[in-house]
């Protein structure tokens, strides 16, 4: 039976995941246009930046850092694990540094510098050299780390379901979209790698 903990991992994981996979889907919509993208940001901020969705956002992040946390520890006990957990294991630990790290630089964003933490705050470093050899490997790990994850999961729980073979091909179909995800919003936020124009108090997080 799984423990509290995992339980807990679970649960918050579903909802970070639903919020995480939409505003991905927002991120693309950025490669029509910009002004798709802030109106249809504005529309869903209704949502998770009302006051019970955000705080009920802040506590699935803080739920899945500090249990992944700790599940990660524990399994320094277990004997060595397939490449399936492995997956698992350090896609979660860099999902972790990336939750804490951004998290705090939105919250940073809105209560420090007064930002409306769209998509100009995110691509700002992505757009600013040298700040972009920080930047483009930080959201491109991010995103594949996500579908990283699920593919693991998926491989983990799928193969009593589906067979080892074909839960095997929808890892690897979960990875690879992954990577074609990244690299969509990569070429989202620097207006298909031509750069993207930053409005100048936007730079100040970066010290310009």
């Amino acid at each position: 039976m799984p423990s509290t903990l995992k339980i807990y991992h679970y649960w918050t994981g579903l909802l970070l995941a639903g919020f995480i996979f939409v505003h991905l889907a927002n991120h693309l919509v950025a490669l029509w246009s910009i002004p798709a993208h802030l109106a249809t940001m504005n529309t869903l901020r209704t949502v998770y930046r009302h006051p019970v969705g955000e705080a009920a956002l802040l506590l699935a992040v803080a739920g899945q850092i500090g249990t992944g946390l700790r599940l990660a520890w524990r399994s320094r006990q277990l004997p060595p694990q397939p490449l399936a957990a492995r997956v698992q294991l350090f896609s979660g630990l860099y999902l972790a540094f990336f939750l804490l790290v951004h998290t705090g630089a939105v919250l940073s964003g809105r209560a420090l510098f007064n930002l409306d933490t769209n998509l100009y705050f995110a691509a700002a470093g992505l757009n600013t050299f040298p700040f972009t050899l920080f930047f483009v490997p930080y959201y491109f790990l991010a995103v594949v780390a996500v579908f990283l994850h699920v593919a693991s999961l998926h491989y983990q729980k799928g193969t009593p379901i589906f067979g080892a073979r074909r839960a095997r091909r929808h890892a690897l179909g979960i990875g690879g979209a992954g990577v074609v995800v990244a690299l969509l919003i990569l070429l989202a936020m620097t207006n298909h790698l031509q750069g993207l124009s930053i409005p100048a108090h936007y730079l100040q997080t970066l010290g310009k």
